[in-house]
Parts: structure tokens; C-alpha cells; sequence
């Protein structure tokens, strides 16, 4: 089947899109010269043909980029704004596992109550971000980012008051969906204040917030809430949140929303070849590292090295950045072997926690292979999945977010079922399993999830 670009009289034949953070069917808008509008010309979006292969067929408006960025130059300010949003939102998510005893004290309630914070806004964002991208993705990008970030803000600023756990838990489970819904838009949102070319490195600049909030929001987090009270960590996340607020309306600029007639079904997004595959994938290695990062502590105390938990997630951090900087330097050159050998670094990390188990110098090598590996992968993973769903990119991003938050789920209770029943030397194992996993489907979705240049 031949691709075209028709415009006017002029008829362009284009390739098929590559996964290299180009959105698939999409042609680059011309910009006026002293406006932020675009001439509307005709690209091409999917239907589904009598087989359920998912083709490119229908006409809609080219996408949005902002005049004010063009093409060679990145809207760094702005995807900084989202870079501070990511991170206040996966400290807030993962903050209250440092702070059971404060917050079980606080509520007057048991540490295994408290420790239900975390999991009800991994709720939130399971059961509410693909409704509210659905019913979100034709509108206008900043308001509805503007509309999560202050919906979060809410909800974030009730736990700080709450005064019983049932208030706090249903505050935790709205900032959940509000995360859900920012966390769903935030990469097409990138891409279309962004030149096409530069569509990758954007992502992962608006990404670095994700390992930043693990290795300084969360520590920090818990460092506060434990030398004054935990109500004082939710607070300075309300007061981050305010001042990204501001940022947000003063320096993001607007894009537009996806076209009516290019929006497909739910069900029919999961039809678009490569989306399935991608979230697999997602799932298969978020869950080998949720496991292993939830229950780090046990996993130290069975290998019996002198290495605390705050060292090895510091070092993890640190790791984690220099992932983040190679990612932005090749991904929009060689995504598919970044990716492939992003997860390949993972698995070498797995031997080498189980080989080096009790070798300090070992582990501490494995914990930096995890981080370089891990740091990357929000950004390769939604780059492959917005190139791979084209203008649906808003709905393949929640569902990525929900496949993201479900594994956190999943790792809690797997990895308490495997050290309970056998100790901390299983979780490197299923890291291993995994992330074999992982590879292999990777490795053989050369056509449409993880496609060769």
C-alpha cells in the first residue's frame, strides 16, 4: 500500500513514520511569519480496515508548532515546567512509603493503614486517566494542563488538612487521577510545542523529573516529614505545585487538541500495530524494577553488604541522570538499538546482583547498570508509542501511564510475596526473568513497535 501526502495540487510521497519521535502521518505545518498559526494541509490518520489492521486513511489538519520555537531550537523552558511537574508528581506518589510510622502516628491508625496512600493513587490513576484523556484529548493542551495541575494541587492540599484516614485517602486517590490525566498528555504535549526532528530529546527533557523525584524528591521527602511532620512534606509539594502553576500559565505555550475526525475508538488504539506490544513491554519492565526499587532494603540486608539504602538509591539517582543524558543525545538518531541496549543493561544488572551478591564493589556496579539503564526508559518507551499511534499518542500515553501504575501495584504485592516466602536474592531473579521477557519481544517488534531507521 503506497503512503501519500496530498496538498493542494502537490502530491508528496512519504516513507512510513520511523520510531524516532517523527508521529506517524503527520506532515510539518507552515508557519506564518508573524503569527502562531499554520496553513492546514492534508495528512493522513488511521482507520481500520475489515482485517482490523489499523491504515493510515483520513484527512486532518497538521498539528501546531509554536512559532516561537523553530525548527533546530527546543522550548526548553517549557518542557522544564513539565520536567518540575513530573517530578513533583512521582515524589508525591512515592513519598508516603517513607513516612508509614509519621503518618500511622499522625491519622492514629496502623502503618499497614498508612501504607494504602500509596496504593489508592496508584487507584486514581489506574481507574481515571484513560477516561479523562479520552474525554480531554480534543481540547486545547494548555488548559487542560492547567486543569490537572490544579486539580492536583486540591487534592494534594485536603491530605495536608485531612483529618482522618478516610479523608486523606479519598484526597490521595483524586491527586491520583489528577496525575493520570497530566502524566497522559505530557508527552504529545512536548511533541507539539516541539520541531518534529527534535520530537525525542523534548521527551526526555520533559521526562528527567521522573528519576529526579526518585532520587532526591522521594529521600527529601521523607528526610522532612520525618525531622518535622508528615504534613509538612504534603506542603511543600502544595507550594511546589503553586509555583508551577504560575510557570505553566506564564511560559508553556498552547497546542492544539487532536482533530474529531482523527480520533479513534478506545479499543481501536490497542488495534494500531506496535501499541500492544509497547505496553507488554512497559509492563514487563516496570514491573522487574518496581520489585526490586520497593523492596531495595531487602534485598541489601540478604546479601549481607555494608551499602545503605540511602546510598544505593543515591547512587541509583545520580546513575539514573546519565541514562536521562545519553537517551537525549541518541534518541532521535538510533532509537531501536538505544532501547534495545538500554534493556540489555538492565539484564546485565540482574546477573550482576545475583553473581556479585556479596561483593559491596559488585552490587554497587549493578545499581549503576540499573540506573543508566532505567534512567532512559520513560522517554524511549513514550517515544515508541507516540510514534507508533501517530495523532492517538494522547490515549497510547494514559494507557502507558496506567500500564506504568499498575506495575507499581503489581510490584508491591509480588515482591512481598517473594520475600515473605523466600528472601531478597528472589527479587534480582525476577528481574532477570523479566527483563529476558522484555528483550525478546523488543528484539522481534522490528515492524511497528520498534522499528530500524
Amino acid at each position: 500500500m503506497r503512503n501519500e501526502w496530498c496538498a493542494g495540487d502537490r502530491e508528496t510521497k512519504v516513507s512510513p513514520a520511523t520510531f524516532s519521535g517523527r508521529p506517524q502521518g503527520r506532515n510539518e505545518p507552515t508557519l506564518n511569519s508573524d503569527t502562531e498559526s499554520i496553513e492546514t494541509v492534508s495528512v493522513l490518520t488511521q482507520s481500520t480496515s475489515n482485517d482490523g489492521i489499523v491504515e493510515p486513511t483520513t484527512s486532518m489538519p497538521a498539528r501546531l508548532v509554536d512559532s516561537s520555537y523553530p525548527h533546530g531550537r527546543l522550548p526548553l523552558h517549557a518542557l522544564l515546567v513539565m520536567a518540575l511537574m513530573g517530578f513533583i508528581l512521582i515524589t508525591t506518589e512515592t513519598m508516603p512509603a517513607g513516612l508509614l510510622p509519621q503518618i500511622a502516628g499522625g491519622l492514629n491508625i496502623a502503618e499497614g493503614t498508612a501504607g494504602q496512600l500509596v496504593s489508592a493513587y496508584a487507584l486514581g490513576t489506574v481507574v481515571l486517566t484513560i477516561p479523562a484523556i479520552a474525554f480531554t484529548r480534543g481540547m486545547r493542551r494548555k488548559p487542560v494542563f492547567l486543569v490537572g495541575i490544579l486539580g492536583f494541587l486540591i487534592a494534594n492540599t485536603i491530605a495536608v488538612f485531612s483529618p482522618d484516614i478516610a479523608a486523606t485517602l479519598t484526597a490521595r486517590f483524586a491527586a491520583g487521577a489528577f496525575s493520570g490525566l497530566v502524566w497522559g498528555m505530557l508527552a504529545g504535549y512536548a511533541r507539539r510545542i516541539t520541531a518534529p526532528e527534535l520530537a525525542g530529546r523534548a521527551l526526555t527533557i520533559a521526562s528527567i523529573g521522573t528519576p529526579l523525584g526518585l532520587a532526591i524528591g522521594t529521600p527529601f521527602g521523607s528526610w522532612l516529614g520525618t525531622t518535622f511532620d508528615w504534613r509538612w512534606s504534603f506542603g511543600v509539594i502544595s507550594v511546589l505545585t503553586i509555583v508551577t502553576a504560575v510557570l505553566a500559565l506564564t511560559i508553556v505555550p498552547d497546542a492544539p487538541g487532536q482533530p474529531a475526525e482523527s480520533r479513534v475508538p478506545l479499543v481501536r488504539v490497542f488495534a494500531i500495530p506496535g501499541v500492544t506490544v509497547i505496553l507488554v513491554v512497559i509492563f514487563a519492565w516496570m514491573l522487574a524494577h518496581n520489585t526490586l526499587y520497593t523492596y531495595i532494603a531487602t534485598y541489601l540486608r540478604t546479601a549481607n553488604v555494608p551499602i545503605s539504602v540511602d546510598v544505593a538509591l543515591m547512587v541509583f539517582g545520580v546513575s539514573a541522570l546519565i541514562g536521562i543524558a545519553i537517551t537525549g543525545a541518541l534518541i532521535d538518531r538510533v532509537p531501536r538499538p538505544l532501547i534495545l541496549g538500554s534493556l540489555f543493561l538492565f539484564l546485565t544488572a540482574g546477573v550482576v546482583f545475583v553473581a556479585g551478591s556479596h561483593s559491596p564493589a559488585a552490587v554497587l556496579v549493578a545499581v549503576v547498570l540499573w540506573g543508566v539503564a532505567f534512567g532512559g526508559a520513560a522517554p524511549q518507551l513514550q517515544t515508541a508509542i507516540s510514534a507508533a499511534s501517530g495523532e492517538n499518542a494522547d490515549i497510547a500515553n494514559s494507557m502507558l501511564g496506567v500500564a506504568f501504575n499498575v506495575a507499581i501495584f503489581a510490584a508491591g504485592v509480588l515482591g512481598a510475596v517473594l520475600v515473605s516466602t523466600f528472601d531478597g536474592m528472589a527479587l534480582p531473579f525476577l528481574m532477570i526473568g523479566l527483563t529476558a521477557i522484555a528483550v525478546s519481544i523488543a528484539f522481534t517488534a522490528r515492524r511497528t513497535a520498534f522499528p530500524a531507521r
